[in-house]
């Protein structure tokens, strides 16, 4: 919490101080009105002299007044001060997620880092606020009662000494009970999140396998889980006031009580005792906004360290200090005895490979599921850092470029198609935000995805749900393809992306290909001969090694994990 406060407040350190002078203001204006209150009742009703009412309530009335409009004007600054941090610590987190490898995300989960962005940040952002309206008016009200009761009457004072040590032990007692159930109660809503978000898109297959009892089961524990502790949490608060107004009362009819001897007794004026009265609840009030605050800080204290360790946590992938620029990329790859092993796993999922992929040339990579033919683009993309070895693009270590330079060498479609929700148009914008309506066409129609887009009233300008779910698994798969055209990279990577497509659709569109990708390199991951055999090179994996590296025909008669591939997909005349 103290990183967060240091490390937003001091661009705005005007604000601060003036919501503190303000604070200040607010706070001398209370601590002034009980002595106008005592010299009412002491200098005008108590002695019948009506001019002293009217000079002391006038200035009462005018004082409240000019209170009231410094208080409105100290909890807009606070909750403008709470809202522009707030807004800048989402604004540096997002830009951080931006950043991050697949290996951060992997770490954090997707449902953790939605929970961190919204709930943890609105977490403290109350807090903020909260503790910016009372970090002065708190201390100054209850220290300025103390020694201003004091003054009305010093035997009296006494019972302040019993009184607020007997808040304190309260208050601290909750806030210890209630930081750790706090911490359980994020990381239940983590769960909770996630569970919601694979529900939610996985929607279709739990349908499709009528899952939906097992489902609504499984979210209904995690939702009993966070209940439990939310009632727990919502107990001890429940406590609290309750608490605070019996030790208030208590207070009050204990000072009104040893106050009226004190009166009867000739020791002490009946406006002091009203004064008294009133500087004890304006004690006891700065006690209670501080209790507040202390049961909402340890929440708002694990909500900032999550956020926090999700914005300063580095990036695994990092650029060099002095990244290599390429001016005319050729788009050139060579791996070089490349292992590569994911975080956390035993076993590597490639193992000592070495080829090279020139421009102009098809490279398909084929295996069965697992064998690492995704993980080879990953690679070379540099999505993560290979374990041994080099992989060279144009001559150059992927680690020499900067990772966003090394990106826009390539023009990807991923193995599972995804869309953004907007409109046609704006989605084959992510490849060339500065592209023709001409341009766009052009890519629809290589993509084999030009009927069906004219098809639709409104053309380039028809709406794209979130995730393209009103389109089909083919019509996705072309628009990505589409989309990476747009770009026209140095290297296109196919990720199994032609799965969905039917063969006469992918035929099509490979042929389609060749005019735009004669100076360009293009990789192929497939699971069907049918898509790999017309390819310059085939890699054949199998278990992270390279079995097999040739065409169609010397794989058929070299490679028998080719062989057992094509023997189990095509018959002899297409062989």
């Amino acid at each position: 919490m103290g990183k967060v406060i240091h490390d937003y407040m001091k661009s705005r350190l005007w604000q601060v101080l003036l919501l503190l002078v303000l604070q200040c203001v607010q706070a001398a204006l209370m601590l002034y009105l009980p002595n106008l209150n005592a010299d009412i009742i002491n200098e005008g009703v108590a002695s019948g002299q009506e001019s002293q009412i009217w000079h002391y309530g006038w200035q009462m009335l005018g004082l409240s007044v000019i209170q009231v409009i410094v208080a409105i004007a100290a909890t807009w600054s606070a909750s403008r001060v709470a809202t522009d941090i707030a807004y800048e610590l989402r604004r540096d987190y997002f830009g951080a997620v931006e950043q991050f490898s697949l290996q951060e995300v992997e770490h954090f989960s997707a449902g953790s880092l939605i929970t961190r962005a919204t709930n943890d940040v609105q977490q403290v952002q109350m807090m903020l606020f909260q503790g910016l309206n009372i970090v002065l008016q708190a201390p100054i009200m209850f220290i300025g009662g103390i020694i201003l009761a004091s003054r009305q009457d010093g035997p009296l004072t006494w019972t302040l000494a019993v009184i607020i040590p007997i808040i304190i032990i309260v208050a601290g007692a909750l806030m210890g009970t209630m930081g750790p159930l706090f911490k359980k109660l994020q990381a239940r809503l983590d769960t909770l999140n996630l569970i919601i978000r694979e529900q939610i898109t996985g929607v279709r297959v739990i349908r499709a396998f009528t899952r939906e009892a097992t489902e609504a089961q499984r979210f209904g524990e995690a939702n009993d889980r966070m209940r439990t502790v939310m009632v727990a949490v919502g107990r001890l608060m429940s406590l609290m006031m309750p608490l605070m107004m019996l030790i208030m009362n208590i207070s009050n009819i204990a000072i009104m009580w040893f106050g009226a001897h004190r009166i009867d007794s000739g020791g002490m004026p009946i406006g002091n005792l009203q004064a008294f009265i009133q500087y004890l609840m304006m004690i006891l009030i700065s006690l209670m906004m501080a209790s507040m605050m202390m049961v909402m800080l340890p929440r708002a204290v694990v909500s900032a360290k999550r956020v926090v360790e999700v914005r300063d946590t580095p990036c695994a992938i990092q650029a060099p200090e002095q990244p290599y620029h390429p001016t005319d990329p050729k788009g050139v790859i060579e791996f070089k005895h490349v292992s590569f092993q994911y975080p956390g796993a035993q076993d590597p999922v490639l193992d000592d490979l070495s080829f090279t992929i020139a421009p102009g040339t098809t490279t398909a990579i084929i295996g069965s599921t697992g064998s690492g033919k995704s993980s080879i683009i990953r690679v070379a993309q540099r999505m993560f850092d290979v374990s041994q070895g080099q992989v060279l693009v144009d001559g150059h270590d992927v680690r020499e470029y900067d990772p966003h330079e090394l990106a826009s060498l390539f023009g990807t479609v991923p193995q599972r198609s995804l869309l953004f929700s907007g409109t046609i148009a704006s989605n084959l914008k992510f490849g060339n935000p500065h592209a023709t309506e001409e341009d766009m066409w052009q890519a629809l129609r290589i993509a084999q995805a030009e009927d069906f887009v004219r098809e639709l009233p409104e053309g380039l300008d028809a709406p794209v749900a979130q995730g393209g779910t009103n389109f089909s698994g083919g019509q996705r798969q072309r628009l990505c393809i589409a989309r990476a055209i747009m770009r026209k990279p140095a290297v296109f990577t196919f990720d199994d992306s032609f799965s969905a497509l039917d063969f006469a659709t992918d035929k099509a569109l490979r042929t389609a290909l060749k005019p735009i990708t004669r100076q360009t390199s293009v990789i192929i991951v497939a699971q069907r001969i049918s898509t790999v055999m017309d390819a310059d090179t085939i890699i054949v994996m199998d278990n992270g090694r390279m079995v097999g590296i040739g065409k169609h025909q010397e794989l058929l008669a070299n490679c028998p994990t080719y062989r057992q591939i094509a023997d189990s997909q095509l018959n002899q005349e297409e062989q």
